[in-house]
This record gives C-alpha cells, sequence and structure tokens, in this order.
C-alpha cells in the first residue's frame, strides 16, 4: 500500500460514517483508492490539522482544539495522527 498506513485505512473504514452518509469504501484497497482521489492528509498535530484547513480557505483560526478534532472531515487516527477527508 501507499502513502496511507494499514491502521490508517483501516480506520478510515470503520468510522466512514462520520463524514458520510452511506459507505464510500469496503476494502482497504478500496479506501485507498478513494482518499486518494479527493487528496485526504495525515498530519501529525491539532496544529497542523488548523494549518491545513485554513490553507484549504475554511476559516479555522477561532476553532479549539476540541472542535478541530470534532469536524466531520477530520479523523483522530488511534497513533496520534489525524487523516483529513474533504468529501
Amino acid at each position: 500500500m501507499g502513502e496511507y498506513s494499514e491502521e490508517c485505512l483501516q480506520y478510515f473504514l470503520e468510522n466512514q460514517l462520520q463524514l458520510f452518509d452511506e459507505k464510500v469504501a469496503e476494502t482497504p484497497e478500496e479506501a485507498e483508492a478513494f482518499l486518494e482521489d479527493c487528496m485526504a492528509v495525515v498530519v501529525d498535530s491539532i496544529k497542523e490539522v488548523k494549518e491545513y484547513l485554513e490553507d484549504s480557505g475554511m476559516d479555522a483560526s477561532d476553532m479549539s482544539d476540541d472542535e478541530l478534532e470534532a469536524a466531520a472531515e477530520v479523523f483522530s487516527l488511534p497513533n496520534g495522527q489525524y487523516l483529513i477527508v474533504e468529501g
């Protein structure tokens, strides 16, 4: 597999309904293809989440860390990283 770790892909598969009304992937391969298609990114800290969202045009400057973590497009991975998926 490429850019996304096995753990990241599995977490996305288990939690994709956090962002989407119905499943967009059933297998790790489908999840990886989907994440690549929508140019999802993995970042190492909540600070990087805020920077990414602001760079993408979202006004996240007044959002708390908790609000950022609760955003539908932000997946808090078990390893402490964050997957950002713009649906």
